[in-house]
């Protein structure tokens, strides 16, 4: 399968029927009946409705590639970890922002080759905007209002190191988590730059905001999995960002048993000054 922009566009397309039956569920009125999974995170009715579309649109797509979705039956790491290339899905994420009704969560698709994401749609059901990134000869990032349009995306790059004095840095953060560590991080970096504005926001469009260009980092020093990042993931490397754990190596995909991410540090400018200062604010004293 090569990955073209027909094929992102046609991913596109599943998510945003996705979207339509969150949207089913969301706009019902009362609260849509809650079940707490194994790991005490909430599951709906939303969830499910949009994982079986997905699945399916997929299975349909591309037969030979293998799905690993959040919502389906866990596949075991001996079968998985050949792999080479499968399609990594959370078909909500953010159900307690889905659930707070603060319109907050997405739908997000990523493709995972050899550990990379080189592919990726978020879907933002509430807005109807979808983020999009491609890797390879036809690729790019990409913003697409409700109208269809595509419209390229860029991360921004920090002013030079001299002028950082004068450059506010914004941060994106979770709403529900940040912690001691976090604040820590920020607290040191507010000695190299004017001031930190943080912008509070939910679900995997914290990522998507780099890749806009809305924003300058974000620290996530609190437990993710996979399927949270990684279509996001491929929207902010293909404009021009990246993802990195603590010891500043590309974050990878598929590589245990766990689905669990290390922290990491996403960031919209990836030259070695902006590294440096955070490899210096993670491993204080080396």
């Amino acid at each position: 399968m090569l990955l073209t922009r027909q094929l992102l566009q046609t991913v596109a397309e599943i998510a945003q029927r996705a979207g339509t039956r969150i949207m089913d569920v969301y706009e019902r009125p009362g609260q849509p009946e809650v079940v707490n999974k194994s790991d005490d995170s909430p599951l709906t009715e939303a969830d499910l409705r949009a994982n079986t579309l997905i699945v399916a649109e997929l299975q349909t797509l591309s037969p030979d590639v293998p799905i690993l979705s959040e919502e389906s039956v866990p596949v075991p790491f001996e079968l998985r970890h050949d792999w080479s290339r499968f399609w990594l899905v959370d078909p909500l994420d953010g159900t307690r922002e889905f659930l707070s009704r603060n319109g907050e969560f997405t739908v997000n698709i990523a493709m995972i080759e050899n550990g990379f994401p080189v592919l990726g749609v978020v879907h933002v059901p509430v807005t109807g905007i979808t983020y999009l990134g491609l890797h390879g000869h036809d690729g790019g990032a990409w913003r697409v209002a409700p109208d269809t349009v595509w419209h390229p995306v860029r991360c921004t790059p920090l002013p030079v190191r001299a002028q950082w004095k004068y450059h506010t840095l914004r941060v994106v953060a979770s709403r529900r988590h940040s912690g001691d560590a976090q604040d820590l991080l920020l607290d040191a970096l507010s000695a190299h730059f004017a001031g930190i504005q943080r912008l509070p926001m939910g679900s995997s469009l914290k990522i998507c905001l780099l890749a806009e260009g809305l924003a300058d980092f974000y620290p996530r020093l609190a437990p993710t999995s996979e399927w949270d990042t990684a279509a996001a993931h491929a929207v902010l490397t293909a404009a021009g960002g990246n993802i990195f754990d603590l010891s500043l190596k590309a974050l990878e995909y598929n590589r245990k048993i766990a689905m669990l991410n290390p922290s990491f540090l996403a960031t919209a400018d990836v030259s070695k000054p902006w590294i440096d200062v955070l490899n210096e604010l993670s491993h204080p004293g080396k």
